[in-house]
């Protein structure tokens, strides 16, 4: 009797260690894919406690999370060859676990070489101006080539970004000379905008005061008041404004004297001549002369 209880009690904790030996854990950022006598199952394990065959299961953890890879600083040429230093980042995460453990021996370091041989391909493809300002286009550009070949893997690439663009330092100054110019002609071009703008109003002004003589009177006393604001300095006018006012009429008055037309008077026409009769036409005899007598 007594054999048979330790008999049975020694079965029992054959099969406690047997339990043991083959229950597993699973996180809840992992999957777990079994292999069974060397052959991967077919379907792997979710999250939480599963068991295994002992000695003829064993199971590999990959992790589901999104990883954060940065790309090594690549050194490239553009297409309109100028020298660049570009580095990025990858964001992945791994959507079937079984062909992640079978297709590729180490899919972060896959990927990681991947990135970099896409991320010279897409300098060499794009221009300098599409690396400094048009990067989203990029961005998707190489995602797509990253994709690619990670899909097969069963990895998919959520996103994939430029983080920053070196360049040669005199393309740098080249750049902010240019830079420089361009904010300059700007400038030129607004400050004629506001010149042209205020001769018109000036000139509208001018022909506002020409019609209206006593805003130009109006104008004059409010540049006195103005001066004479801030106390340090004198103003001398030495004509009132009546006589400049009256010498102006009496200008205009010349003026418009001097370039009315004079009128033209009509000449008289040649009177007609009626000829002569025959007895007038002729000469009259001459007078005869007295000769003075003189003393001899």
């Amino acid at each position: 009797m007594e054999g048979t209880v330790v008999a049975v009690v020694v079965l029992a904790l054959l099969a406690l260690l047997v339990l043991k030996s083959g229950m597993r854990v699973v996180n809840q950022v992992e999957r777990g894919v079994v292999f069974r006598w060397g052959k991967a199952l077919p379907e792997h394990r979710q999250p939480g406690v599963t068991f295994l065959i002992p000695f003829a299961d064993r199971m590999r953890k990959v992790n589901v999370q999104v990883v954060t890879m940065p790309v090594p600083t690549q050194e490239g040429i553009t297409r309109d060859n100028v020298s660049v230093k570009v580095d990025a980042v990858v964001y992945f995460r791994v959507t079937d676990p079984v062909r992640a453990a079978i297709e590729v021996q180490d899919y972060v370091f896959a990927v990681g070489q991947v990135a970099q041989s896409s991320l010279r391909s897409i300098i060499g493809k794009s221009d300098l101006d599409d690396l400094l300002s048009d990067r989203e286009r990029l961005h998707e550009g190489l995602a797509l080539m990253i994709d690619s070949p990670a899909a097969g893997w069963g990895i998919h690439i959520d996103r994939v970004e430029i983080k920053d663009v070196q360049l040669p330092e005199s393309l740098k100054r080249s750049m902010s000379r240019q830079a420089e110019a361009e904010r300059e002609r700007r400038a030129r071009v607004i400050t004629a905008d506001g010149e042209f703008q205020a001769a018109q109003q000036l000139a509208n002004a001018s022909r506002i005061m020409a019609d209206t003589p006593e805003a130009m009177q109006l104008r004059l006393l409010q540049t006195v008041v103005e001066v004479a604001a801030e106390k340090n300095s004198t103003l001398v006018m030495p004509f009132p404004v009546e006589l400049l006012r009256y010498f102006d009429r009496a200008v205009q008055k010349i003026d418009a004297g001097l370039s009315a037309p004079r009128p033209t008077q009509p000449t008289p026409a040649p009177a007609e001549q009626a000829p002569a009769p025959a007895e007038q036409a002729q000469p009259q005899p001459p007078l005869p002369v007295q000769e003075s007598a003189g003393p001899r």
